[in-house]
């Protein structure tokens, strides 16, 4: 059976939202304090689900709903690598949430003051204070950003017309 255009694109809005309120809901339940990266990439999963939802609404258009989910996603995706990376080498974590503040840090500081209970970054970038199966919640964000990244690929991809 093969999906249409729109129902692909409604998947893909559906899993972003889905992931970004599985890690609201972890946090809330665990009470995690998240970082700047984390909440970046929550930032990103909402901006995935837009462009998603645009290909629903617009599948006129589904080539550039599809590569910006992809951009969308490869940027998730090396998000969700630095902070693994930041988590495996904990002593190299003084680049996140220390000195001036980066361009990540001050788009998450803006969301934050605007919605603090969804964007405020309060905890540490190199903290692991969540694991299943061995792996962090940033750990499985990268398996989560390369499967949009795939998906995102298949759909901007010229076997994705109607």
């Amino acid at each position: 059976m093969r999906l249409s255009l729109r129902t692909r694109f409604a998947l893909l809005a559906l899993a972003s939202a889905g992931l970004t309120a599985s890690g609201v809901a972890i946090g809330e339940v665990m009470n995690l304090q998240p970082c700047p990266l984390c909440i970046f990439q929550r930032l990103l999963y909402l901006l995935l689900a837009l462009f998603a939802s645009c290909g629903v609404l617009l599948p006129g258009w589904w080539r550039l709903w599809g590569v910006l989910v992809g951009l969308t996603a490869v940027g998730g995706l090396a998000t969700a690598a630095y902070q693994s990376w930041l988590q495996f080498y904990p002593e190299a974590s003084m680049a996140c949430g220390f000195g001036e503040p980066t361009l990540i840090e001050q788009i998450v500081d803006w969301f934050g003051v605007r919605w603090p209970a969804m964007f405020m970054a309060t905890g540490f970038c190199s903290s692991k204070d969540w694991l299943f199966l061995g792996l962090s919640m940033a750990n499985w964000s990268v398996f989560a950003f390369l499967a949009l990244v795939v998906a995102a690929a298949l759909l901007a991809s010229g076997d994705s017309q109607r």
